[in-house]
């Protein structure tokens, strides 16, 4: 699935040094489309409000219904609204086997992925990957976090790119700010990208514009090393 003409080596070089990075033509060419197709056509989409359990993706009805209180909930501090699809929890219980997600996941979490992730962080405790699908449509979003786990032991975050021809003034863009709120750079979601960032890190994905022509779209989740005994001392 990887797309071995990748600069993997110079996306090595870029982590250790900054603790981020944006890798282009992540996966095959194939793959990438096809998983694509895959989340703009395939997937039951629900939507996630953060506080609130998953409902069945909202109508435009329900949208303008419940958007202006998750905005004035969002004014106070760490709030998101977006679609989502939690592929591990479907794989568990056996829903939606035919969809390539699913293949996905287990090709992230085989041993020969799991060697590479391992070389290219230089983090040899790396043991599994999660992932989610995601889609954000005009008027969601993610505020400011830092992705923090300590039971999970999150190492990496990455999001997997699948929208195609994404403008930059569309919103949907990945913010890395200082912990003064101030911001110091940008991830635009190009097709086939892999954003990928040391935990923690402060970021956000901004407000998807009303005129954004298309969802942004995106498998996303982390990389993790062996959970925590909370029992353990650290």
């Amino acid at each position: 699935m990887l797309n071995p003409a990748a600069d993997f080596a110079t996306a090595r070089q870029t982590l250790q040094r900054r603790n981020r990075v944006q890798i282009a033509d992540f996966l095959l060419r194939d793959i990438a489309e096809r998983l694509a197709a895959c989340l703009y056509h395939e997937v039951p989409w629900m939507t996630a409000e953060r506080g609130q359990p998953d409902s069945p993706a909202w109508d435009p009805q329900t949208r303008q219904k419940r958007m202006p209180a998750a905005y004035r909930v969002a004014s106070t501090g760490f709030h998101f609204v977006y679609d989502r699809y939690l592929i591990v929890d479907a794989m568990r219980e056996g829903r939606d086997t035919h969809l390539l997600v699913h293949q996905v996941l287990r090709f992230f979490n085989s041993p020969p992925f799991l060697a590479f992730i391992r070389e290219l962080t230089g983090d040899s405790e790396l043991m599994m990957v999660g992932a989610q699908a995601t889609r954000y449509l005009p008027g969601q979003f993610l505020r400011v976090h830092d992705d923090r786990h300590d039971e999970e032991n999150r190492r990496y975050a990455y999001v997997l790119n699948l929208s195609r021809d994404w403008q930059p003034d569309w919103g949907g863009l990945l913010h890395f700010v200082d912990d003064g709120t101030g911001p110091q750079e940008v991830f635009v979601p190009r097709f086939n990208s892999l954003s990928l960032f040391k935990v923690p890190m402060r970021h956000y994905v901004s407000f998807v514009a009303p005129w954004a022509r298309q969802p942004r779209l995106a498998i996303t989740g982390w990389w993790h090393a062996r959970p925590r005994d909370p029992a353990s001392p650290a």
